[in-house]
């Protein structure tokens, strides 16, 4: 969304007000029920001003450890600090890029700063809940559905024939 400062700029009003739908950019194994809706404002307190967006966006997805299918709303809360074009130095955006947001002639474009964030801040492994045990190695079978009987210790083939060696000092004692 481009927004229009230019009442801002020239303090006609204070606030601006944004509610919009914003397309989330596409991610791997996750379906975006919807558009986020991203609502927030724009406000000029003497001369200082502050965007601050609320984005939510209702997903699907698999767990990252059972598969099981997971949903919710990711709720992402989006603050920066306007600033007009030649106040700050290249330098100083680039040290800073995450706390400024900069107005190109009367225009500000919130879509590109607000969508970089949300994939950011997106969790990069969906899980059924923070204690989800994962799948069985053996047979596959979903550990909170209870135990499945596969023998949870192992003993690594390489090593088997050290086995050996302690059941024969265990008999000639």
């Amino acid at each position: 969304m481009v927004i229009d400062v230019g009442p801002l700029l020239r303090g006609e009003v204070k606030k601006i007000d944004i509610d919009y739908m914003l397309t989330p950019e596409a991610l791997w194994g996750i379906e975006f029920e919807s558009d986020a809706h991203v609502t927030g404002a724009l406000t000029d307190n003497a001369g200082y001003m502050r965007l601050v967006l609320k984005a939510e966006l209702k997903y699907h997805g698999e767990c990252a450890r059972c598969l099981a299918p997971v949903s919710g709303v990711f709720s992402l809360d989006f603050e920066r600090t306007v600033t007009t074009e030649g106040v700050l130095s290249d330098s100083q955006l680039e040290e800073d890029l995450d706390e400024y947001v900069v107005i190109h002639g009367s225009e500000l474009d919130v879509d590109e700063p607000l969508s970089e964030e949300l994939v950011l801040a997106f969790p990069k492994k969906l899980l059924c809940s923070e204690d989800c045990f994962g799948l069985c190695p053996k047979c596959g079978k979903p550990k909170r559905e209870g135990d499945c009987g596969c023998p949870t210790k192992e003993i690594d083939p390489r090593l088997a024939i050290l086995a050996t060696l302690f059941d024969k000092e265990e008999t000639s004692d």
